[in-house]
């Protein structure tokens, strides 16, 4: 609930508390001021009661409201909610109820009695307009009915008094009857509209606000798992990174220190040291690049084609093993990722196929095809049954797996053909993005 609503009920409050004693009191002195015009004597004393009686209903019902607890409507979310079935919000404390009901009925009944014996008492009669929604109980037909009443008071007021004294004033009474009847009970009826809507509103901001928690709550939780995933997605790519990088490269340096203690000729020797200490120099740089997730080495100053072609031979200088590498479609700039990507993926593949293959040649295939690149190795070792992959390849491992996952990372696929004694092939093919 705003304050500016706080404010404007309060003010209503108010006024059903005191605007009866200030209605009562216009039309008193009016009575008064002519009283020597329109009433004799017995009239006056008997206006005089009746005023009395209006007086002391009054207090009685505002001890009755002092006594009784406020009633407020709801708190929501949203606003305020109706205390009442027609929509309206509960702005007499205390009400509706029986002492409220007795309340209306006893100061419409005086009223009218009042506005009998002089018209001036009609000013006290129109409160009725005002508080009947909120007095009687939230039934259309009796708020209706207090409507009317004080309607069928103010008709005959504003035809010159009760009972009419002439056809003509008949004629007016009825006319003025009809007319503050259907304003009273048309402005009630939009009255209630308005009110339902304003109830259809609050109940629509609250849940509005309800959704927006929840979604706050979601995107919360999102959030969490998005830093969760973030977390395990760079931890998967150091794995990977360091497999390829260190692994391969610890690897090449035990082969050529191994190659040193097989060799009894000091030149030899010495071509696998420093052969030794080159790999393990660029693993160190390899490393230090995939921590700070920069592209590779071979890519810092060369495009793709290139970098490609300069491991192709190293590789097949350091394993004894011919190999050839082909380009084939028209080369274009690529992406930083998808370079780093299918050199990551052709160094793995020609590490595999180093050490399980046994091959004696090698074909590495770079293919700029339209809206894709391929990446085709090709090897003629003993090949192998890939349902009898190791199972660390096929459950979690960073050879197979490693390789799929780094081409699935860039919406692109990877193919595996091999079996027993007739090579391997595998294919990576990822959309080609373009780096201009």
């Amino acid at each position: 609930m705003t304050a500016r609503t706080t404010t404007v009920e309060e003010r209503w409050r108010q006024f059903f508390r005191w605007g009866p004693y200030g209605l009562f009191a216009v039309a008193a002195v009016l009575a008064v001021a002519s009283a020597d015009e329109v009433m004799d004597g017995p009239r006056k004393t008997l206006a005089a009661v009746l005023g009395a009686a209006v007086l002391a209903l009054q207090l009685w019902w505002t001890a009755h409201q002092n006594r009784a607890p406020r009633s407020r409507p709801p708190r929501s979310a949203g606003g305020t909610e109706p205390d009442r079935a027609d929509g309206h919000v509960a702005l007499v404390p205390g009400a509706p109820g029986p002492a409220s009901v007795t309340y209306f009925l006893l100061r419409t009944a005086l009223a009218f009695a009042l506005t009998w014996l002089t018209p001036f008492f009609a000013v006290f009669a129109c409160v009725g307009y005002f508080d009947a929604v909120h007095l009687l109980p939230p039934r259309p037909v009796l708020a209706r009915a207090g409507l009317l009443a004080v309607a069928l008071t103010l008709a005959g007021s504003q035809a010159g008094g009760l009972p009419p004294r002439s056809t003509l004033q008949w004629v007016a009474f009825g006319a003025l009857f009809v007319l503050n009847a259907g304003l009273a009970i048309g402005l009630s009826h939009l009255g209630t509209k308005e009110a339902e809507k304003a109830t259809a509103l609050a109940r629509a901001n609250a849940r509005l606000e309800q959704a927006l928690a929840e979604n706050a709550a979601l995107q919360t939780q999102l959030l969490v798992q998005a830093r969760e995933a973030g977390v395990a997605d760079e931890r998967r790519r150091l794995a990977a990174e360091i497999h390829d990088t260190i692994a391969q490269g610890l690897t090449g340096v035990i082969a050529q220190l191994q190659a040193v203690t097989a060799t009894s000729d000091p030149a030899v020797a010495d071509t696998h040291l420093r052969r030794a200490a080159a790999l393990a120099r660029q693993s160190l740089g390899e490393a230090r690049r995939s921590v700070q997730n920069l592209s590779p080495v071979a890519l810092e100053h060369d495009a793709l084609p290139e970098a490609l072609a300069k491991t192709v031979a190293t590789w097949s200088e350091r394993t004894g093993i011919a190999a050839r590498f082909t380009v084939t479609g028209t080369a274009l700039p690529l992406h930083d990722e998808i370079a780093a990507t299918l050199l990551r993926i052709a160094q793995e593949a020609l590490a595999n196929a180093e050490r399980h293959s046994g091959a004696s040649r090698a074909g590495v295939t770079l293919s700029y095809m339209g809206d894709e690149i391929t990446l085709d190795v090709r090897d003629d070792g003993r090949g192998f049954d890939p349902a009898a992959v190791p199972a660390r390849d096929r459950d979690g491992g960073f050879g197979l797996d490693g390789m799929r996952a780094r081409a699935e990372r860039l919406a692109g696929t990877l193919a595996l053909e091999t079996e027993p004694g007739h090579g391997t092939a595998i294919g990576a093919r990822v959309p080609l993005g373009r780096h201009d």
